[in-house]
């Protein structure tokens, strides 16, 4: 069973203590994504174990199939994440702010 939550049950804003791990490719990571968040593209993951963060982490993807994936992985490493259902198409949706690395507009892609 993978740790799953909606965004309806992610606070706003974040509380302190969670982080978030996003695991999208570059290019998704710099069209848009959440202000703080660690980014170790999923294909990187277990090789980066050392950068994820502390305590308990909010893992996204697009949609929630990668982050279903990393989450699952990572619980049996002994990780406390959860992943986020819908992923950041609902973050979006849901109208959370979210920052880019382009000249642009934050956007999902």
């Amino acid at each position: 069973m993978i740790p799953t939550v909606s965004i309806d049950a992610v606070p706003d804003p974040l509380p302190e203590g969670l982080s978030v791990l996003d695991v999208r490719e570059d290019i998704e990571w710099q069209h848009g994504h959440i202000e703080g968040a660690v980014h170790i593209p999923m294909s990187e993951l277990t090789g980066r174990l050392g950068d994820l963060p502390d305590g308990q982490t909010l893992v996204v993807c697009k949609m929630g199939g990668r982050s279903a994936q990393a989450v699952g992985w990572l619980a049996q490493q002994g990780y406390d994440v959860v992943n986020l259902e819908g992923g950041m198409v609902d973050w979006a949706d849901a109208g959370r702010p979210m920052v880019s690395e382009t000249d642009r507009p934050p956007l999902v892609v």
